[in-house]
């Protein structure tokens, strides 16, 4: 969830809220994947920009895309490929396709499988149980624990975040005199909903909606992304964009985003604060003082960018956006997991020939450090006033609940080496009347 100001101040809001087994049954699955349409064998000479692996393209190992219709891998350049194949080292997943009832079963040894999410954990909370993640061998995620971060997806680079200036004070307090608000929203949170009660907030949204969207954006389904009015308005919601735009971010979620901030004033942080009502007077008060005002603007001159975590990780990053030097993180983590197999494949083949010199490598799973989402709660206030019928209350319960059923009852299909998924259900039930019965 993104808050924003386009005029004044910016509210910008985050809420942050393997076991492998013998192969089975060869006919299980016959999966889409992101493979090119092409036999390997006629391909052999093919070298992707980087690339100086030595080895034929029909010595390496097959990554096999479990989720359809991914950038840069489109229908018609894709061909289904047999999961079971020996040479499918890893198998991976986009998060927000991945679906218990859906998953190649059996899990075989010889196959690792690797999670790909760069969005919101509330998108899947299958992978915040422990059960859910540990299934998985290789990640990469927005948490920098994970094993390729993608913490900084969103900004492209450093000249990025400088090179729009920002609002001058005139123009800004120019706009403040012709009735717009001191905050803009755009999505409803209930900690906004407080704030509205002591400084006027600008809302176009669906919920706490106050004000119409430009004449031009009321059907945003006929908008596209060669319309450049309305890339201009939607883009301007994207994580670390208000800041490129020029404004003072209001945040609400992770006391982490400390770690990622330009400088340690160049975001108001609620937490700060005790109450909704002393965050508007703060609020109030610095949209009077231009001086004040200006202090959190600083960081817009490069040499008042002293955030040494945010300069090496856009420094030394292997990926890029927008970025032709570079691979796109999608692309760079297939790279990363090609990498991480042909080191583990090359350790068992040496096994093979010296197991008492070469041991087997130990089995690496995730952890629910690369991923996890703690339990949903309420943007402000004990979950208990929160009225019984509301649709936040129930929606998250759920899909939060069930979510971590599906976990324990896909690694009791794995554990029990099942070929089929869809008796996924019969497993929950049967952990569900274990747990019932107590020990």
């Amino acid at each position: 969830v993104f808050l924003r100001l386009t005029m004044a101040l910016c509210l910008w809001l985050i809420v942050v809220v393997p076991v492998l087994l013998d192969t089975g049954d060869s006919g299980v699955f016959q999966p889409q994947s992101a493979l090119s349409d092409m036999e390997f064998s006629s391909v052999s000479s093919y070298r992707s920009p980087g690339n100086t692996d030595p080895h034929p393209n029909n010595k390496l190992p097959i990554l096999l895309w479990w989720s359809s219709n991914l950038f840069p891998h489109f229908p018609g350049d894709t061909e289904r490929v047999d999961c079971l194949d020996r040479r499918s080292a890893s198998i991976i997943f986009y998060s927000t396709h991945f679906r218990a009832y859906e998953a190649p079963l059996p899990r075989l040894a010889h196959q690792t499988w690797a999670l790909f999410h760069q969005e919101s954990p509330m998108n899947n909370y299958f992978l915040s149980d422990s059960v859910g993640i540990r299934l998985f061998n290789y990640t990469g995620t927005f948490r920098r624990e994970s094993d390729y971060p993608l913490t900084l997806q969103w900004l492209p680079s450093l000249d990025h975040l400088l090179e729009a200036p920002a609002v001058p004070l005139q123009e800004k307090n120019r706009w403040r005199r012709a009735g717009l608000a001191p905050v803009l929203y755009i999505q409803s949170h209930r900690y906004v909903q407080e704030l509205m009660k002591y400084i006027e907030i600008d809302s176009y949204g669906k919920c706490l909606n106050n004000k119409p969207l430009p004449d031009y954006l009321e059907d945003t389904s006929t908008a596209t992304g060669e319309d450049r009015r309305f890339m201009s308005f939607v883009s301007r919601y994207k994580f670390h964009l208000p800041m490129h735009q020029g404004c003072v971010p209001i945040y609400r979620g992770s006391s982490l985003v400390t770690d990622w901030l330009p400088n340690n004033h160049s975001a108001i942080l609620t937490d700060e604060f005790h109450s909704p009502r002393e965050l508007a007077e703060f609020i109030k008060t610095l949209d009077q003082d231009d001086m004040k005002y200006s202090c959190y603007l600083e960081y817009k001159t490069p040499s008042k960018i002293t955030n040494l975590r945010l300069l090496e990780g856009l420094e030394n990053r292997e990926w890029g956006v927008n970025d032709i030097s570079k691979p796109n993180y999608l692309n760079g983590f297939e790279c990363f997991v090609c990498d991480r197999e042909n080191e583990r494949l090359a350790v068992v083949k040496a096994h093979r020939k010296n197991p008492k010199q070469n041991p087997l490598p130990q089995p690496k799973m995730a952890s629910s450090s690369h991923m996890g989402c703690p339990l949903p709660s309420p943007g402000y206030g004990p979950v208990e006033s929160i009225d019984p019928n509301d649709g936040w209350l129930q929606k998250w319960s759920q899909d939060y609940w069930p979510s971590l059923d599906q976990a324990e009852g896909l690694e009791s299909l794995i554990r029990n080496n099942v070929s089929d998924p869809s008796v996924l259900w019969q497993h929950i039930q049967s952990i569900a009347v274990r747990r019932a019965r107590g020990p």
